[in-house]
């Protein structure tokens, strides 16, 4: 069951201790700092910098496992203990050494019933901010923006240092699908308003007493033409550039101008050549790949044995290949396009109708359809294809139905059959699948490969690419998202991991549902 917890923390040093304590209790926990005593105000560089390093080594202890908000409004002189106000009910409070006052403040100001737990005996605390360090000012509005995908420590990290430096409001701007398009993955990124949710809801988490002003933008630069109320804006050091961009359009408004401070990048600790260097969004995107993106909707109507898989992708995409890998793991595969060909033999319910639409002339010498005859009589021409697809499709799914009715009255009934379909989804055959996996590649990178593969011009292997289903559209309709972008290792682990995943799965239903 999903856990809150809180920690008063008051060694630094025993962090990584604590929190192998604690993750096991808790998805989620807040971190109070015992400041008690100090007299350093919440903008002080040196809480900004002990806040990223605790941010940046709690991550490297629990991961992803436990979300991880480190409170601001508690550092703040005009805060208190008994005004906190979390998003989060905390179920139960812990602290790394045996300080009962300010534990039992915490528990009356949250109405938490459980006692404090003490991980350590020993009284410590290592929170001494350097006499070096001067009291940075506050500045009444601070702003910054980004994508903000699915938060995580560099976001955190981010957020924290414009929260400890703004005493009024702080201006949010978040990318719209207009400046993602040329992100890693842009197919994975969630909408702007859930983005923007998300993000409302940790700023609130940390610290309730600023303003908070969240908005979508389409250019760079956002609020910050405009809102001549402005102070600062925080940038990381990669868009250190964008930020003095920001100044020079506001001198050319005589708009006054805001004071920079740019904060380092939190480097990854995964490095394969295919993830960035830096902790990103981009990298939470690609560990999405071969993973439960959505659940399966329920298929009454479908026997649970064999699970059926539609698999499907863009042109050039790499799902021809990718159902030979699960083939090779023990799916059985049935390529729809190979059964398409079957239907179009002479004798089938499919060929006659087709010929008895588009007429003999597209007969070879044999009496079979000759492709080359019939394409340019439907492609380009938006009725006739139309038509062609009334016809084959149906009929194929006939013959896909009759041979799973074979799989499931065979001794020994597959387990999992995969349905290899590039139309499955424009088809509708999605209903006679358990979920749906899908391929993707960028529109260009599929370009290059049909251009390479079928020798085309760039342009002709544009317009094939014009007729497929959009890659938004297949990851709307899919529980798992490949992309063969990248080497060949990477794609097959990521049909390791999503053949691992069902397996698991499908092995732990009850017996009565297979």
């Amino acid at each position: 069951m999903a856990s809150t917890g809180l920690l008063v923390v008051s060694n630094i040093k025993q962090l990584g201790k604590s929190l192998r304590s604690i993750e096991k209790y808790v998805n989620s926990l807040y971190i109070h700092l015992n400041v008690t005593g100090s007299t350093q105000s919440a903008s002080s560089p040196a809480w900004g910098r002990l806040i990223s390093q605790l941010y940046a080594d709690g991550s490297s202890y629990v991961g992803n496992k436990v979300d991880l908000r480190v409170l601001v409004a508690p550092l703040k002189e005009h805060s208190a203990v008994g005004s906190l106000s979390l998003r989060k009910p905390v179920d139960m409070i812990f602290s790394d050494a045996h300080q009962p006052e300010i534990c039992d403040r915490l528990r009356n100001a949250l109405n938490i019933s459980q006692p404090t737990i003490f991980l350590n005996d020993a009284i410590t605390c290592d929170f001494k901010l350097l006499e070096t360090d001067v009291n940075q000012k506050a500045y009444p509005t601070v702003v910054l923006g980004g994508t903000f995908d699915r938060i995580h420590v560099g976001h955190k990290i981010f957020l924290t240092q414009a929260v400890l430096r703004a005493c009024k409001r702080l201006v949010v701007g978040v990318t719209t699908a207009a400046m993602t398009k040329g992100k890693i993955l842009p197919e994975l990124i969630l909408p702007v308003e859930q983005r923007i949710a998300e993000l409302r809801e940790f700023l609130l988490d940390i610290d309730n007493t600023l303003q908070y002003d969240i908005v979508p933008i389409d250019d760079p630069f956002g609020p910050t033409q405009h809102d001549p109320d402005m102070d600062l804006i925080v940038v990381s050091a990669e868009t250190l550039r964008g930020g003095q961009k920001v100044n020079e359009i506001r001198a050319a408004k005589q708009l006054r101008q805001l004071e920079i401070f740019a904060i380092d990048i939190v480097e990854s600790k995964v490095v394969d050549g295919i993830h960035e260097s830096k902790v990103s969004s981009s990298n939470t995107r690609i560990d999405l790949l071969g993973t439960r993106w959505r659940q399966p909707e329920p298929r009454p109507h479908l026997p649970a044995r064999p699970y059926i898989i539609g698999l499907t992708g863009g042109i050039a995409s790499g799902k021809s290949k990718m159902a030979e890998r699960l083939g090779q793991m023990g799916a059985h595969v049935i390529d729809c396009d190979k059964v398409a060909h079957d239907v179009y033999e002479p004798g089938q319910a499919c060929y006659e109708k087709i010929v008895k639409h588009f007429g003999e002339e597209i007969l070879s010498d044999d009496g079979r359809i000759d492709r080359t005859k019939l394409g340019p009589r439907v492609f380009g021409n938006v009725q006739e294809l139309e038509t062609l697809n009334s016809i084959v499709w149906p009929e194929l799914m006939v013959e896909v139905n009759r041979r799973l009715d074979e799989l499931r009255a065979a001794a020994k009934v597959p387990k999992v059959v995969v349905l290899e379909a590039a139309v499955l989804l424009k088809a509708g055959w999605e209903i006679h699948c358990h979920e749906v996996w899908s391929m993707i590649v960028p529109p260009d990178e599929a370009v290059r490969r049909i251009i390479e593969r079928n020798n085309l011009s760039e342009q002709e292997a544009r317009n094939r690419l014009a007729n497929q289903v959009k890659n938004t559209d297949i990851v709307a309709k899919s529980q798992v998202i490949f992309s063969s972008q990248w080497d060949y290792d990477f794609t097959q682990l990521q049909a390791e991991r999503a053949w691992q995943m069902l397996n698991k799965e499908l092995d732990g239903r009850p017996q009565s549902s297979l």
